[in-house]
């Protein structure tokens, strides 16, 4: 299935336990406390981790997400009545209604065509008030990250909350330029081995600044790593902060 750790039901349980809060999850909060009691978008929001987080922290918060079945399990968490969640893409989204929007985990590396992603970019500047916040993460083409996806370095067994064990890896399938084609493989113990495939783009820092600039995002910085090192000297990622011109 395409994306299915997002859209099978089955599979996101085994996201949520394989994906706790993290320091990326603290940098994402700790810009948005910048601005407190903001009204923030979690835009590819997932099961709701930062979004509930965010919550919790006093924000205003919308999470948006194509995945039917990651709402669903959203909906259903501890705190998620302080949280507005929808089914849906950056298409609907209301005009100049929020201080801060954030696509986390790689979310933008998942909006693969050129027109996808700067309408979305497009749809995200219309969605800002003057002068709001645009943070997202995009892996820096340079560290190829996908060189070290493969079934040895990637190997995992995850302890599900029904006691369950899954086993896991994932194997890079094709690479045709800026694009990598994966699949995770997922081996239950009760009904054997799943499959979620997926496509990224990796673009470089260049093309980033000027897709923003296009959108009307003028960019304020761009972090290399976690800790806020610069490009290249930190986790082989770009942290985008852009603001509504």
């Amino acid at each position: 299935m395409l994306q299915g750790e997002f859209r099978d039901p089955r599979l996101v349980p085994v996201y949520d336990a394989e994906c706790p809060w993290t320091r990326e999850d603290d940098y994402f909060a700790a810009v948005a406390a910048e601005t407190p009691g903001a009204r923030v978008l979690d835009l590819g929001c997932g099961t709701g981790r930062l979004a509930l987080g965010l919550a919790a922290a006093g924000h205003a918060v919308t999470g948006v997400d194509p995945a039917a079945a990651s709402i669903a399990a959203a909906r259903v968490r501890s705190g998620a009545a302080k949280v507005n969640w929808l089914v849906g893409t950056s298409t609907g989204l209301p005009g100049t209604a929020f201080d801060l929007a954030l696509m986390t985990s790689h979310v933008a590396q998942f909006l693969v065509a050129d027109d996808q992603w700067r309408r979305t970019l497009a749809d995200l500047r219309r969605a800002l008030v003057p002068g709001g916040r645009l943070l997202f993460d995009s892996r820096d083409p340079a560290d190829r990250r996908w060189e070290r996806w493969n079934p040895a370095e990637t190997h995992r067994r995850t302890a599900l909350p029904d006691g369950r064990v899954v086993t896991a890896w994932t194997e890079v399938t094709s690479v045709r330029g800026a694009l990598v084609d994966f699949t995770h493989h997922y081996v239950f113990p009760d009904h054997g081995e799943l499959l979620s495939t997926a496509t990224l783009r990796f673009r470089p820092e260049e093309e980033l600044r000027a897709d923003l600039a296009a959108a009307g995002l003028t960019v304020e910085r761009v972090h290399g790593g976690w800790g806020g090192e610069p490009v290249g000297a930190g986790d082989g990622e770009f942290l985008v902060l852009a603001r509504r011109a």
